[in-house]
């Protein structure tokens, strides 16, 4: 790992004879010896343009393969036989789900004004995306900016925030076994999204009940409230839609059209959020430590496969878009190019297989504390032992 890519950590033969994997190495924690504004110097200008109509292409491209899927699926799986159409069923909520979650990231990018040069548009095409996913697009959109603001923070962090030890829950300990990872995992892939959401599992601690439907919630300032309304009026529009269409077409119609390619979404969406910030190479810092620059350079790149270009690179360029929030993500690959020389030892890719990884992390990740020893009291790092 770091610079160039390097992921695999060479393995020891322990004295049974059996492999050892060795530390994974640590992403230096040191104050950078460069600045963002050599960093973006390296970065080729045409890389913060951007383009309306290029875009509007993927929107387009996105929603005809939506279209594609959904016609395929209510208009031929009816005439399969039954086993086939068992099988076929489970393909047209993956690709639908996968499909849709490039949508996602488009309005993600319209949150970050990296979709156009018109802060309306942005915000009219990300809130009918959004909404249309069930997502209070400008709820999210304040908050993910504070975790853009403040990522690393072990104090002001949006999300994903690692506990030390002496704040994990009673239970834990009972879960640090396969079965327990296990339940865990898919708990957090089915219901981490929506918990988070209405409940803020997995965000900042605040003085009182945090909701992202909540206007008057400690998560949004004054000047903000108004617009939480109108992400809320979003989902109960979409709502709306779908009890109308629940009452045309059935319930069952819609969970195998609309609902299962949605929890899809929802678990792609917090497994691509939680591999970007947990590794056990990632630093975690308090108020004593932290900078933006190195809070920043705390995640990771990962390899998704073919499957980085369905999600627009979300994926494996999520370094750089820490750093230039605002640059499309048709420019997020030459720009990762460009600063990797920079970046050096800084800059973290990990290849392995997602599925191996999640299980890894997991395992590995458990809280965060300050290493034995360590003069650095501010610096945290993943544990698992407890």
């Amino acid at each position: 790992m770091g610079a160039g890519g390097r992921m695999s950590v060479p393995s020891k033969i322990d004295e049974g004879g059996h492999k050892k994997a060795e530390p994974i190495p640590r992403v230096p924690h040191a104050k950078p010896p460069f600045t963002l504004g050599e960093i973006k110097k390296a970065v080729p200008p045409h890389c913060f343009k951007r383009s309306l109509a290029r875009s509007f292409s993927y929107v387009v491209s996105d929603l005809a393969l939506v279209f594609v899927f959904y016609r395929i699926a209510t208009s031929y799986f009816h005439l399969l036989p039954s086993p086939l159409a068992y099988l076929a069923w489970p393909v047209y909520w993956a690709c639908q789900g996968c499909v849709l979650t490039g949508v996602w990231v488009i309005a993600h990018e319209c949150g970050h004004h990296a979709f156009s040069d018109y802060q309306w548009v942005d915000d009219t095409v990300g809130l009918i995306l959004h909404s249309a996913l069930l997502v209070p697009y400008f709820s999210w959109k304040y908050s993910h900016r504070r975790h853009h603001s403040n990522t690393g923070s072990l104090e002001r962090d949006e999300v994903f925030v690692p506990k030390p030890k002496a704040a994990m829950p009673w239970f834990s300990k009972y879960l640090n076994n396969p079965p327990g990872r296990f339940v865990t995992l898919v708990v957090t892939l089915t219901l981490g999204w929506p918990l988070y959401l209405a409940f803020n599992v997995s965000g900042r601690p605040y003085d009182r009940f945090a909701c992202h439907y909540d206007p008057f919630g400690p998560i949004y300032s004054d000047r903000e409230r108004l617009q939480i309304y109108i992400s809320d009026a979003g989902i109960m529009a979409v709502t709306y839609v779908l009890y109308r269409v629940v009452a045309a077409k059935g319930l069952a119609w819609l969970v195998c059209m609309y609902g299962v390619p949605l929890l899809v979404v929802n678990a792609f969406l917090v497994m691509i959020t939680y591999l970007q910030h947990t590794h056990p190479a990632l630093p975690h810092y308090d108020s004593s430590e932290w900078d933006w620059l190195r809070g920043a350079l705390a995640t990771v790149d990962r390899d998704y496969g073919v499957l980085n270009k369905v999600f627009h690179n979300i994926t494996d360029t999520h370094v750089a878009h820490h750093l230039f929030s605002t640059m499309p993500h048709y420019h997020a690959m030459e720009a990762t190019k460009a600063i990797k020389p920079i970046l050096g030892e800084y800059y973290q890719f990990d290849g392995m297989p997602v599925h191996k990884a999640i299980w890894r992390e997991a395992r590995e990740c458990l809280y965060v504390e300050p290493d034995e020893g360590s003069e650095s009291k501010g610096i945290f790092w993943y544990k698992n032992k407890f």
